[in-house]
């Protein structure tokens, strides 16, 4: 998720561990303890970009991460509040539960959490957009309630477990609506009599009412989206695989790190006679068949029998708010 919400979610723990001895201190204590696993993007400041893509989310969002950093954070806590009673136990289950609770809710995304490192499966439910106002807002409403009350007032924690029960019924939520959605998707395909291997369901920016959805048919993907104010039946767009293009260097390690980045949702295209890798999971840009354009897609090249790839560069502003005024419009029905 993105950072305010970990900020949150963090300041929210914090203070539900500790606000009754340490007041707005454990609101940022926990922050700060919150942030803490996405720090591997400036450790990937020092890496090249698809290096740094492929470490995010993994041994920083890891159970193995936050059993090694709890103590020692738990330590340093005790060590600036033990004029306030903090002992080292309930200090270091402090660190640990804002660490474990941001990996929790990265698991709701597209991009999952290696939470089992040095395994290399990652978790992902896919259920909530990286930023969704809906799961912010109202937390951080309950939370500023909170921090204006006195550490000893039992409205504190009152509005602070209000605000916990709320945005964790909300992403829960999102797991129900996603299996209805999902169970649209499935009896349209079933209906149109389309076989297919595997099928993913996330939301589109921003909300839950707005779908997509990624299917692996043979030789390539279905794509389609759902809105909850659709009256027309859901209809589907073929994109071609084309694996067979890279077939040649298959086995090179940056094709083997682009597979693993994208968990096997991938297609290859051809721009200018440049061979361009696709990552599926995050969508499409532009859906029009003779020049389909993704939101995340690496340049292959070849110098002296090395490959390498490099991502894209972004699209500008123009196109994003292009694209999200199309989803504004589509979110409301076909």
């Amino acid at each position: 998720m993105d950072s305010l919400s970990q900020i949150v979610l963090g300041a929210a723990v914090g203070n539900q561990v500790l606000g009754k001895k340490i007041g707005n201190k454990a609101i940022l204590y926990g922050a700060i303890v919150g942030t803490i696993p996405d720090l591997d993007v400036v450790y990937g400041k020092f890496l090249d970009p698809l290096t740094a893509t492929d470490i995010h989310r993994g041994f920083s969002h890891s159970v193995v991460f936050f059993l090694l950093l709890s103590p020692i954070l738990g330590w340093i806590l005790q060590k600036l509040e033990h004029k306030n009673n903090v002992h080292f136990k309930e200090a270091t289950v402090f660190a640990y539960l804002g660490l474990q609770t941001h990996a929790l809710l990265d698991w709701f995304t597209t991009w999952g959490t290696q939470l089992l490192w040095p395994l290399e499966t990652r978790f992902s439910l896919q259920s909530i957009f990286v930023i969704d106002p809906l799961y912010t807002l109202p937390f951080l409403f309950f939370l500023i309630l909170s921090m204006k009350k006195k550490k000893d007032n039992p409205k504190r924690l009152f509005w602070n477990k209000t605000g916990l029960i709320v945005s964790t019924s909300y992403l829960l939520f999102t797991l129900f609506v996603q299996s209805i959605v999902t169970n649209k998707f499935e009896k349209q395909l079933n209906e149109k009599q389309i076989s297919y291997q595997e099928i993913v369901v996330k939301p589109s920016p921003f909300n839950i009412i707005l779908w997509t959805t990624n299917v692996k048919v043979e030789k390539g993907y279905l794509i389609g989206d759902y809105s909850f104010f659709d009256t027309q039946p859901i209809q589907f767009q073929f994109i071609p695989m084309q694996k067979e293009w890279i077939a040649p260097i298959e086995e090179e390690p940056v094709i083997q790190q682009l597979k693993r980045i994208s968990e096997g949702w991938y297609c290859i295209t051809k721009k200018e006679n440049q061979l361009l890798f696709n990552d599926l999971r995050f969508g499409v840009m532009n859906t029009d068949s003779t020049d389909f354009q993704f939101s995340f897609s690496y340049a292959i090249k070849e110098q002296n029998g090395l490959y390498t790839a490099s991502e894209l560069p972004n699209k500008n502003r123009a196109q994003a708010e292009k694209l999200l005024k199309k989803l504004w419009v589509r979110m409301w029905g076909n």
